[in-house]
């Protein structure tokens, strides 16, 4: 009752879909999953079998869905976490190389210390 299929959406066996669910295109839902109602599920995301998707969720393209998810959750990455926590783990991966080197630098200077 008024789910949206895009094209290459694959939905595996026994997998229940909600009314009013959108998945867009080369989504695939392994076998056995029960997905809600008034769900969107971007693009390229996919969905390990056997959970439960509650009502209400937007799962972000190319996410990889490995448990069960809660009515209302928002989930981007891979593996899909909520969407404010991805963003500030994506915020510092262009910092990591310079946190790396403060943390060397820090440890260096920590041996120095006690070595006094």
């Amino acid at each position: 009752n008024g789910v949206k299929l895009d094209n290459l959406v694959h939905i595996a066996h026994n997998v229940v879909v909600g009314s009013h669910t959108v998945i867009a295109g080369q989504a695939g839902i392994s076998g056995s999953t029960k997905i809600g109602s008034h769900n969107m599920i971007g693009g390229q995301v996919g969905i390990i079998g056997h959970i439960t998707i509650g009502n209400g969720v937007q799962i972000a393209a190319q996410s990889g869905v490995s448990k069960k998810v809660d009515d209302g959750e928002v989930l981007f990455g891979s593996p899909a976490r909520p969407i404010m926590k991805m963003k500030r783990i994506e915020a510092s991966l262009d910092h990591l190389p310079e946190i790396r080197k403060h943390i060397r630098d820090l440890e260096k200077r920590l041996a120095l210390l006690e070595k006094k």
